[in-house]
């Protein structure tokens, strides 16, 4: 008898994460033994309290428009984790696995969402539970895995972020260009708490290094006296300066709010690092006339559609397949990975690494790409990243004039078992 299959999706969705949907869909067709597809209503939240979205019964139209439709509305994400200590809530999904004959389990997201895949697999042995539990990755941070790349050689949806500020500075150069007199240096805040792969990519728009350009990450150990000095430099050198800031570039307290993971969401903040920048360089003084100021990117980054990377659409539509193909041939307990082939054409190929190695797991940026001077990233970086943009520019459906995205029809599996509410859920309408 076939059994069903959840797909679930956590954390900061991206261009690309209803791609992997897509891949995944298509790719369970392809397998007898995989029944319905469902998609949990915002990820795990949707699995807790048995909201599963029929994917089976959508129209292939809209399953082909999940290609050019971002972020998570379709299926939606959560940030909500299964810690340990959530005894109840690990045994309500397994009771609502059991109610739906779900033996399959695909949990597309980042770091904490592979944990939460481990776990769930791991319960499922424990309790005699034929289920095959598979990790998609996916985060904008380029953060899942190791730091010698060999786990996992990037993550889908950092290259359209990273394509997205591609474009952002260079159209931030040519805004700096004109209004230079009055506005000689224009800073730009990008996202990246904790890792710089995100403002890194500012440097793919100048690979020759020709505008007045400085990259400030998390890991420069610059402080803001300094970066002062060095943006005045250029400011005299050029008469102007670029400025790209990551949102963990420490200034000091921003008032920065914590998501449940425990993650800091600098954009949230009420003082952003961005503004902290311009505030320090206009009271210090600059190197000419005029004052500085600042564009912060907000969500954008991550949801700009006409932005996203074709190779990054593709290979988070193969690495849904891959998951597919690993559950469906009860490889459990895995996450469908993307290496990168040597040589100097790009290429990769698709496989497995095991939960338990990537689940909780922190890339950090590698050192050596860093200038020495802390304000910018070497060639090596370019060479890793300027294939993950692509080199053309996606097009995209169009109907009277707005983007036609996918729309799923709201049909959902029927509820066998009583109403539950998540106990974080529950400690949090108690007051604790």
């Amino acid at each position: 008898m076939a059994e069903n299959l959840v797909i679930a999706q956590s954390g900061g969705p991206t261009c690309v994460i209803n791609s992997s949907l897509r891949g995944v869909i298509d790719a369970a067709r392809s397998y007898g033994a995989i029944g319905k597809v469902y998609g949990a209503c915002h990820g795990i939240e949707g699995v807790l309290k048995e909201e599963l979205l029929d994917l089976s019964a959508q129209p292939e139209e809209e399953i082909a428009l999940l290609r050019y439709t971002p972020v998570a509305g379709s299926i939606g994400t959560c940030r909500y984790k299964l810690k340990s200590h959530q005894k109840e809530d690990f045994k309500r999904v397994i009771d609502v696995f059991k109610a739906h004959n779900i033996g399959y389990f695909l949990y597309n997201g980042g770091n904490d969402s592979m944990d939460t895949a481990y776990k769930i697999a791991e319960l499922a042995k424990a309790e005699g539970l034929e289920l095959r539990a598979v990790g998609v990755p996916k985060t904008i941070d380029n953060d899942v895995g190791d730091s010698e790349f060999k786990l996992v050689d990037h993550t889908p949806g950092y290259g359209s972020t990273a394509k997205y500020w591609t474009h952002t500075v260079q159209y931030a150069n040519e805004e700096n260009r004109g209004s230079s007199p009055a506005d000689p240096v224009l800073v730009l805040q990008a996202m990246g708490r904790k890792i710089g792969f995100i403002p890194a990519a500012a440097r793919l728009a100048d690979p020759n290094r020709e505008m007045p350009l400085l990259i400030y990450m998390a890991e420069s150990s610059v402080s803001l006296e300094e970066l002062a000095d060095q943006v005045n430099a250029k400011v005299r050198e050029a008469g102007r300066a670029l400025v790209v800031v990551s949102e963990g570039f420490n200034v000091g307290d921003v008032g920065a709010v914590k998501d449940s993971f425990g993650h800091t969401h600098f954009g949230a903040s009420k003082i952003t690092v961005a503004q902290t920048v311009v505030n320090y360089l206009n009271g210090k003084g600059l190197a000419a006339k005029g004052a500085a100021r600042c564009n912060v990117a907000g969500t954008d980054q991550r949801h700009s559609m006409a932005y996203a990377s074709i190779v990054d659409l593709d290979e988070a539509y193969a690495l849904g397949q891959k998951a597919v193909e690993l559950a469906a041939t009860d490889q459990s307990g895995y996450m469908s990975t993307i290496l990168r082939q040597p040589g100097a054409v790009y290429s990769v190929r698709y496989d497995k690494v095991p939960l338990k190695e990537v689940a909780n797991s922190e890339r950090t940026f590698p050192k050596a790409w860093i200038t020495s001077e802390g304000n910018d990233v070497t060639d090596d970086f370019l060479r890793y990243a300027k294939p993950l943009i692509g080199q053309e520019m996606l097009t995209l459906p169009m109907e009277n004039g707005i983007q036609r995205l996918a729309r799923f029809a709201p049909v959902y599996a029927e509820k066998k078992l009583a109403p539950y509410m998540p106990e974080a859920d529950r400690r949090q309408s108690a007051g604790g």
